[in-house]
C-alpha cells in the first residue's frame, strides 16, 4: 500500500476534524511556528506553517501525513521533521486572490520534497 502524504496518520486523524489555526507547530528540534491555514479534505489535508519569528515572513505547506500528533488541550501539532527541512521546504506563496484550486500545482510539487522524510 502507497503511503498518502495528504491523509492524516493514525495518531493524528482527529486533527481533520478541529480548526488548527494559531496552533504552535513543533518540529523534531523544536518551534517551527504556527499554523496560518489549516485544509482538512481528505486526500489533500495539510497545513500552512508561518515560520515566524523564526523566520520572518516565510510560510510552508506541511502535508498532513507529516503531522505526528495534535494536542487540542496545548494547542500543539507536532510534525515528523526539523526544523532544517522545514527551513529547507519550497516557500508558499500565495497570491491575493488565491483560492485552494490554485494552491494544487505548488501542493503536488511538494510531494517528492516530503516523500523523502518516509523512504
Amino acid at each position: 500500500m502507497a503511503y498518502d502524504i495528504w491523509t492524516y496518520g493514525e495518531r493524528a486523524a482527529h486533527a481533520a476534524l478541529l480548526d488548527l489555526t494559531g496552533y504552535r507547530v513543533e518540529a523534531t528540534d523544536g518551534f517551527a511556528g504556527t499554523v496560518d491555514k489549516h485544509e482538512p479534505t481528505a486526500g489533500r489535508a495539510h497545513v500552512v506553517v508561518d515560520t515566524a519569528p523564526w523566520i520572518p515572513g516565510r510560510r510552508v505547506i506541511v502535508p498532513a501525513g507529516v503531522v505526528t500528533s495534535v494536542d487540542p488541550d496545548g494547542e500543539r501539532l507536532d510534525i515528523g521533521c526539523s526544523k532544517q527541512q522545514i527551513e529547507d521546504a519550497p516557500q508558499f506563496e500565495p497570491g491575493p486572490d488565491r483560492d485552494q484550486d490554485d494552491e494544487e500545482p505548488h501542493r503536488m510539487g511538494l510531494v517528492d520534497y516530503y516523500l523523502a522524510f518516509f523512504r
